[in-house]
């Protein structure tokens, strides 16, 4: 029997004018691919008007998830995707 993770990432964008809806639509595709579960999406102020998303889900020990953290960061407008958060939930 496998257990439950969760994983919190911060996708930053490559500049304060990005749509940041798209890029939170980009990621909640990738959630659904990866099977997440318990899926949250925000929007954080960083700084100077630069904003980030943050993606949080819930997913079984069995997936690996290095992979979602790659295919964060090919989002179009993502400089960055970097996990900053991860839990064993059960």
């Amino acid at each position: 029997m496998s257990g439950i993770n969760g994983a919190k990432y911060k996708l930053m964008p490559v500049s304060p004018e990005v749509n940041l809806k798209a890029i939170e639509e980009s990621a909640k595709k990738i959630v659904e691919e990866f099977g997440g579960k318990n899926k949250e999406y925000s929007i954080e102020l960083i700084a100077f008007g630069l904003k980030a998303v943050i993606v949080f889900f819930f997913y079984s020990d069995d997936k690996d998830i290095e992979t979602i953290e790659e295919k964060f960061s090919k989002i179009k407008n993502v400089a960055s995707a970097q996990l900053i958060d991860m839990r064993k939930i059960a």
